[in-house]
């Protein structure tokens, strides 16, 4: 009784949350061109927002060749978790593995939104941002099957995926870690603008399990108080763990913490919404308004990582019901169809030919080698230890400004 009456509540939660209703309202008005037609979709009900005077815009345009891309990325990550899951069953692949199917629009959308010179942080369910900043499919399963071609030379696995050419800085193994690091990165970006440009912006993703802990209270005030270019990220799919948010939360308006702090929420499972909020994000946040909150409400289709089955908090009738009414990538292939930018057939021969890359490049992960004994030890030790051959930054600025480093 207690197991059906939670699965009703959070259905209707999360159903409410989402507004799905609005989501499926597809295209509004559509502009043909020869080769690449675009359209403008609404987004009515997608956003609330919190201490804010402006919203993102509630209509967005884009054209077919953006929206399909966003399609093949979405799908990519699809069918690159499910091929994890069945490697690590088949126990070619060891250790923590938490899998991301289910929440693609919010990695997909964020990244459409923000610029490679942004900085991103997240958690340790970081594949999908591994794919994005850098990465491709067989960088990725190979981190994880341990090859030296692998994304962090096996040095790190499923939890620590790092790209700092792409300013990807992972990949946090412990939970809600990354955050402050993410306020560092902020300042550090604020600290490095250019006078009477905008910012980059810093972007510290984290669950709604994390969202209590005192280290973000601690950034966020320091964010606050410095007017950091730095968003405060939650993730929101409905668990901590195997705790959903109304067992573990006592606010479970998430992007209502920062207090005086303005937080907007956004529909998760919606690329083109998750897209509009984050350019929203970064105009405020690069212009020197302070940080901000978001939240995206979204689910998980695996449990929180390998080791949990994710049927003993929540039942399969649960999961079934978001698959059938909010499943992000199901989403993009009915506004794909009701935009006209595409039919079902041609969708079909797109996830063809996915599964097939996805499975091409797994094969090749698998004949990659292991690396050895130098390889694992690089980046470990110093290199060299004489004086003056230290690997350090161009500048180091110190408390006392005139006993700053600078690189001669």
């Amino acid at each position: 009784m207690l197991s059906s009456l939670r699965c009703a509540s959070s259905l209707a939660t999360a159903a409410a949350r989402a507004k799905p209703q609005t989501a499926l309202n597809a295209a509004a008005v559509r502009f043909m061109s020869s080769d690449n037609p675009s359209a403008t979709f609404d987004l009515t009900g997608s956003f609330e927002t919190y201490n804010l005077d402006t919203a993102p815009e509630e209509t967005i345009e884009m054209d077919k060749e953006e929206l399909m891309q966003h399609f093949k990325t979405m799908y990519t990550v699809r069918r690159m978790e499910i091929t994890c899951d069945n490697e690590y069953k088949a126990r070619n692949i060891r250790g923590f593995c938490h899998l991301y199917d289910g929440q693609e629009a919010v990695a997909t959308g964020i990244n459409a939104a923000i610029t490679q010179e942004d900085s991103w942080i997240t958690s340790y369910r970081c594949h999908c941002q591994a794919l994005l900043r850098g990465g491709t499919v067989r960088k990725v399963i190979g981190e994880l099957f341990g090859s030296v071609e692998g994304y962090s030379k096996s040095k790190g696995g499923s939890m620590h995926f790092y790209n700092k050419e792409h300013n990807f800085y992972g990949g946090a193994g412990i939970v809600g870690a990354q955050v402050p690091i993410g306020a560092g990165l902020a300042f550090a970006n604020k600290y490095n603008a250019k006078p009477g440009e905008p910012m980059n912006i810093a972007v510290a993703c984290y669950g709604d399990g994390a969202a209590n802990q005192g280290q973000i209270w601690e950034s966020a005030n320091m964010a606050s108080l410095w007017k950091l270019p730095m968003v405060f990220c939650i993730e929101n799919n409905q668990y901590g763990m195997g705790t959903s948010i109304d067992r573990h939360s006592s606010h479970s308006d998430y992007f209502k913490m920062g207090n005086h702090i303005p937080g907007i929420r956004i529909d998760g499972m919606n690329v083109l919404a998750v897209k509009a909020g984050f350019e929203f994000i970064k105009e405020f946040c690069g212009n020197g308004n302070g940080p901000m909150y978001a939240e995206l409400m979204t689910y998980r289709y695996h449990g929180h990582s390998m080791s949990d089955p994710g049927t003993t908090y929540r039942n399969r009738e649960e999961i079934a019901f978001t698959r059938s009414t909010r499943d992000p990538l199901e989403f993009v292939k009915k506004t794909l169809i009701d935009a006209g930018f595409a039919d079902a057939d041609e969708i079909k021969q797109v996830e063809k030919q996915i599964r097939k890359q996805v499975q091409e490049e797994v094969m090749l992960a698998k004949q990659d080698p292991k690396p050895t004994l130098d390889e694992l030890i690089k980046h470990v030790y110093a290199a060299d230890t004489s004086i003056g051959n230290y690997e350090m930054p161009d500048h180091i600025r110190m408390p006392d400004f005139a006993k700053s480093y600078w690189k001669s």
